[in-house]
């Protein structure tokens, strides 16, 4: 299993536009820990020290974080962090508490293995990836941190739909009413799909 990150937090006692833009000049990031039937907890971090696990976490949306508070542990998942519209430094983050085996909606990200062998590529088509990450329904510790799509057999002209990947178990999609399409794989520009496999045919 995977170590869940750690950070360190402290309480807030005052909220607001105003204490925040304090907490921020005094090197924090400003927060609040909501859900699991409890009341919203404001929390502050060091400043570097999230920006550091910001930048080195590429599925934030998808990773558990335990957070050290009053020394009490307390499990989240990123919802929102707000960043500064010019240095792209984290403002605020907003964190969902997990408890117990409660199923919730997360977004993950979509991984695709063996791009560089798949027979379409090859051929000269592109990936067209119509969804970076899809949405699942699972219990806090079935949240896995990608799905991989596997292009090893796909052709020019070919739909990667949802159903032909193997989610991880413990997981569902969120969309039940289709069979959505996660990537396609596009003729090259200018060439039909019957082109593009004559010409390499020939």
């Amino acid at each position: 299993m995977t170590t869940q990150p750690v950070l360190n937090a402290t309480a807030r006692d005052r909220g607001g536009k105003g204490a925040a833009r304090q907490a921020r000049r005094d090197g924090l990031v400003p927060g609040v820990i909501y859900g699991g039937k409890q009341p919203a907890q404001m929390v502050s971090f060091n400043a570097r020290e999230f920006g550091l696990f910001f930048n080195r976490t590429p599925d934030l949306a998808s990773t558990v974080i335990e957070v050290k508070l009053d020394g009490e542990s307390i499990r989240v998942l990123a919802r929102d962090v707000q960043l500064h519209p010019v240095t792209d430094v984290p403002l605020h983050v907003d964190l969902l508490r997990l408890t117990g085996d409660h199923e919730i909606r997360v977004d993950v990200a979509v991984h695709f293995a063996n791009e560089a062998t798949c027979p379409g590529i090859k051929k000269g088509g592109v990936l067209n990836v119509v969804r970076h990450e899809v949405e699942l329904i699972c219990a806090p510790d079935a949240i896995p941190q990608s799905i991989t799509v596997d292009l090893a057999n796909a052709q020019i002209g070919d739909s990667i739909h949802i159903s032909a990947v193997e989610l991880p178990k413990g997981t569902r999609p969120a969309i039940t009413d289709r069979d959505f399409t996660i990537a396609t794989i596009a003729a090259p520009a200018g060439l039909s799909e019957g082109e593009a496999e004559g010409g390499e045919e020939a």
